[in-house]
């Protein structure tokens, strides 16, 4: 028996002074356009996000982030930067920061959720010291109907655009690709 305790106070002295990995929850609220970072239930972050603008849906859910790419550069939307990305889809969807901190707030991405560069650091550096495992992401909320402008307060909604897609035009038949056709 004495030996087993030897063993196991050994086993924790090599282990090292090491320190609890925390849960660490992201709460993302596409309606308000927030995002809210909690570590063990305690709220430690509020900062203003970019959603799905119209047309280009952030998938609501919970989800375990797949993976952390410090410098990202979009392969489907012209290398366009995504630094300190967080994939949490196996579509691509990520949190990563902007450039378009004007646009925070609002919904203006394709889909991603858009974070101000300092504040993508801030949550890449604590999901990596914590673990992907200890991590939740939770959307919640609608998406805009209107990208950001169209459909703000006093401003006029186009619904023509929202209706009008016609399959024929756009080169859309029986699985071809879409390409956009001639019209005369």
């Amino acid at each position: 028996m004495r030996g087993k305790v030897s063993l196991a106070v050994a086993l924790l002295m090599l282990a090292g002074p090491g320190r609890a990995a925390a849960d660490v929850l992201v709460s993302v609220d596409k309606a308000a356009q927030r995002m809210t970072v909690s570590v063990d239930g305690k709220e430690r972050y509020a900062w203003p996000v970019s959603t799905g603008a119209s047309g280009y849906a952030t998938p609501a859910g919970t989800f375990t982030p797949s993976r952390l790419v410090r410098e990202h550069f979009s392969r489907e939307w012209d290398d366009a930067p995504m630094p300190f990305s967080i994939f949490f889809t196996d579509a691509g969807h990520a949190i990563h920061g902007s450039r378009a901190v004007g646009r925070l707030g609002t919904p203006a991405s394709h889909g991603c959720i858009r974070l101000a560069p300092a504040n993508a650091r801030t949550l890449f550096q604590l999901v990596q010291a914590e673990g992907l495992a200890r991590t939740r992401i939770e959307v919640a909320g609608t998406e805009a109907i209107a990208s950001a402008g169209e459909g703000a307060p006093g401003a006029p909604l186009d619904y023509r655009r929202l209706t009008s897609f016609n399959p024929l035009t756009m080169g859309i038949i029986a699985g071809e690709p879409a390409v956009r056709l001639r019209t005369p």
